[in-house]
């Protein structure tokens, strides 16, 4: 029955601002709205307006005017939930805005809970789950990126792709089960090869998302970057260029940086979730061991790592260290202080790292340009941006997938060792239920409710 209720939130943010947007969302969304609003003249109802209309007037609890606002009027089935629509536009202090929102709940209204207003939207069936989960991902965006991918899924285009699949699927499902059960009128002979054309089509769609889920995971979260390097090789100056400003300490004392420090920039248009490290040397000082420890467990869980270099000193055994961490991963070399007279070289250093080496220097800010490019090609190979596909970002979504695939695949090993037809059908209807969880077609309540709870309060 909540799922009916009349509900209001503030749909703006919770800080002080030029204006702040109290929404309201249910049957009684208008008869609230008459009984708080009064137009300039006096004699405007709200409930007797045209939809998708905006209103002058102001906020009164009985005879105290709370505030000047801007009304829009929003009929069902046209509006974000599919239900009436009040919006109250006010200035936006937030202490208006409260005494609002708190008279618009004295009225009989709920207070909405997290995300509840989209939530309506999926349940009343203007938007599918996956369309639903882009809306928080199009608020949560770092860049340029993820706002194109949250975009394409709020246009349906996932969507679109998983009903595709799931239709072909339903379709031999049903061809099965109907021969099953009228085999005098409907012949299963020659569907076997059919079924194996469909199912490897399927297939196919199924893993182009599966291998574009780890730059939809880049693009929604950012690369995991660590910078590693011994002490004083420029590791906290490189930091503070690529974040713009005086974030991490810099000074000639070795081992000043005893901690991590993670900030997050974008290169390219590609966000790095960049982590600043302690230097990586030999040392019996116990705060600086430990930020050497942590540097090393940075190290292993990064998706990208920079080694700094001092290109002033000639290679030692921290060095040497910070090569071996960096042989399976995926890395570059940035040959720093190469402003300096050099006692070691961007090719000994290409020899000994198997990695790419860039002179920079990162105090006078030189050779960042010819770095930013390689990362780009690293991590998109420069094509994101002309592509329309749509990228798997959400962690749900990738294992819905991966349960979809294993169940076709045993649609394709049943095929191979010519099973009785029911084995086809159990697995096929396996794959359609998973990928429902995906649109939320074939999903239980709690999970949608987990979900949404994610939401921010207004939306």
């Amino acid at each position: 029955m909540r799922n009916h209720d009349t509900i209001a939130a503030i749909a703006t943010g919770t800080t002080n601002a030029g204006i702040s947007i109290i929404r309201i969302s249910g049957a009684d969304a208008f008869s609230v709205a008459d009984a708080v609003f009064l137009s300039k003249k006096g004699k405007k109802r709200l409930s007797e307006q045209k939809s998708h209309t905006l209103h002058y007037g102001k906020i009164v609890d009985g005879d105290v005017m709370l505030d000047e606002v801007l009304v829009s009027v929003m009929r069902a089935p046209n509006t974000y939930t599919t239900e009436d629509v009040v919006e109250i536009n006010c200035h936006g202090g937030m202490i208006v805005t409260k005494r609002i929102l708190e008279l618009v709940l004295s009225k009989g209204v709920r207070l909405a809970e997290p995300g509840e207003f989209t939530k309506r939207a999926f349940l009343n069936g203007r938007m599918d789950l996956s369309q639903a989960e882009a809306v928080i991902d199009l608020i949560h965006a770092t860049n340029e990126q993820a706002v194109k991918n949250s975009v394409r899924q709020l246009n349906g285009n996932l969507y679109k792709k998983i009903k595709e699949i799931r239709e072909s699927v339903l379709r031999d499902t049903a061809f099965i089960e109907a021969a099953l059960d009228d085999p005098e009128h409907i012949s299963l002979d020659g569907f076997t090869d059919t079924l194996q054309e469909h199912t490897e089509a399927n297939l196919k769609e199924i893993k182009a998302l599966l291998k574009n889920a780890e730059d939809g995971k880049i693009i929604k979260e950012g690369i995991r970057t660590v910078i590693l390097g011994k002490p004083n090789a420029g590791k906290s100056t490189l930091m503070n260029v690529l974040v713009g400003e005086e974030r991490a300490i810099v000074t000639d004392i070795p081992g000043t940086t005893r901690d991590t420090l993670e900030e997050l920039i974008q290169v390219k248009g590609i966000v790095l979730r960049v982590i600043d490290t302690a230097g990586i040397r030999h040392t019996q000082d116990i705060v600086e061991k430990i930020g050497v420890e942590r540097a090393r467990t940075e190290a292993e869980g990064a998706d990208f790592v920079i080694y700094v270099a001092d290109a002033s000193r000639e290679l030692d055994e921290n060095d040497e260290a910070v090569i071996s961490m960096i042989q399976e991963k995926k890395a570059v070399v940035l040959l720093n202080k190469s402003d300096l007279s050099m006692k070691t070289t961007k090719e000994e250093l290409e020899q000994k790292t198997g990695k790419q080496v860039f002179l920079i220097s990162a105090k006078e800010e030189t050779g960042m340009d010819a770095f930013a490019e390689a990362v780009e090609k690293m991590f998109y190979q420069g094509l994101i941006d002309q592509k329309e596909e749509v990228f798997i970002t959400n962690l749900r979504h990738k294992q819905a997938l991966a349960d979809a695939k294993e169940s076709l695949d045993k649609v394709l090993e049943s095929l191979a060792l010519d099973m009785p037809e029911d084995f086809y059908s159990i697995d096929l209807m396996n794959a359609y239920q998973v990928l429902g969880e995906i649109i939320g077609e074939a999903v239980d309540e709690d999970l949608v409710d987990k979900i949404f709870k994610d939401f921010c309060m207004g939306k």
